[in-house]
């Protein structure tokens, strides 16, 4: 078997119909398999893929298990050289998941690689690869300073403005579309689990750095990534959290404790500024924030400064349940 996709489905649906109506329609060539992990979903995925798309190889988790434990999940039904971990959100309009194998497997040192991600509306998704967080671009991390130097090493996202074709080397890899070598994958341990979502492909990015190999980008392969539209409806800050939470984590396994907790003191620093500056706002009548009510700023910044200082944790693992 060439290739295993490895999709893992939350309530998407619809989503999920799409992305498997494009997937047989330009996949042609080569050998794959669909291996769809439903992560207790209350949607009708399993009567959708019956009625469907029977070939679909289809996998019952009885918990959400998180992003990393599921695909895992997947991969162990699964039987290709190549593995693709794809969102259910996301859509193929040409060869490009071909062109990727093709290119994964001919490019020296490579074990991963993965696509210019697009938004719905065709615009360029920058996170579609990023450079090995530090408390320094996290700090840093502003739309301003983004549009103002869009190629600093800061940012990691340098490749995606060459106009060449050629495979880029890149620190990290999105996991809505992260394609990878199946024996590279066993030999750096697959996901780790205690990732329940968000930085598992950062982590995962990571490992293949320290064990030698190399992540690759690919200019001329696209794929519409519409988002994160299990959580996208929600207005309680959980992503913002969760990302948080979850980056907090990755600087613990690898950079230790203290680095991970100069991290949150920076957190709570930056978000008690956004809070006063929100306030400040409020106070003086002012109707904006860039594009955002003062209001939401400060629910969401005042959330962020509680979890900074440990008031958040335990709540935002119910909430992810």
């Amino acid at each position: 078997m060439d290739l295993s996709i490895i999709i893992v489905n939350w309530n998407s649906t619809d989503y999920l119909r799409a992305c498997l109506g494009s997937i047989y329609r330009f996949v042609r060539g080569i050998e794959f398999e669909v291996i769809v992990v439903d992560n207790a979903s209350n949607d009708p995925c399993e009567h959708m893929l019956r009625q469907e798309f029977p070939g679909v190889i289809f996998v019952q988790s009885g918990a959400n298990l998180g992003f990393a434990r599921a695909n895992n999940l997947g991969f162990s039904h699964s039987t290709g050289e190549i593995l693709l971990f794809l969102n259910p959100d996301t859509e193929v309009s040409d060869d490009s998941i071909v062109k990727m194998v093709h290119r994964l497997r001919a490019t020296e040192g490579a074990a991963a690689a993965g696509a210019r991600l697009l938004n719905t509306d065709g615009s360029l998704q920058t996170s579609c690869v990023q450079s090995f967080p530090t408390i320094a671009n996290q700090l840093l991390d502003f739309d301003f300073l983004r549009r103002k130097f869009p190629t600093s090493r800061l940012w990691g996202t340098r490749a995606l403005y060459r106009t060449d074709n050629r495979p880029a080397e890149v620190d990290a890899l999105s996991g809505a579309c992260f394609m990878m070598k199946r024996s590279i994958f066993e030999r750096v341990g697959k996901f780790t689990e205690t990732y329940f979502m968000y930085s598992d492909d950062l982590d995962l990015s990571y490992k293949i750095r320290k064990a030698g190999y190399r992540a690759i980008y690919l200019n001329d392969c696209t794929i519409t990534h519409h988002g994160e539209k299990s959580s996208e409806k929600r207005e309680d800050n959980f992503a913002d959290l969760w990302q948080r939470e979850s980056l907090a984590q990755f600087f613990r396994q690898a950079h230790g404790r203290v680095y991970s907790a100069t991290y949150r003191v920076a957190m709570a620093c930056i978000a008690a500024l956004r809070v006063g500056l929100a306030l400040c706002l409020v106070a003086f009548g002012k109707s904006g924030f860039g594009n955002k009510r003062p209001a939401s700023v400060l629910k969401k910044w005042s959330r962020i400064f509680r979890w900074a200082i440990g008031l958040e944790a335990r709540q935002i693992r119910a909430e992810a349940r």
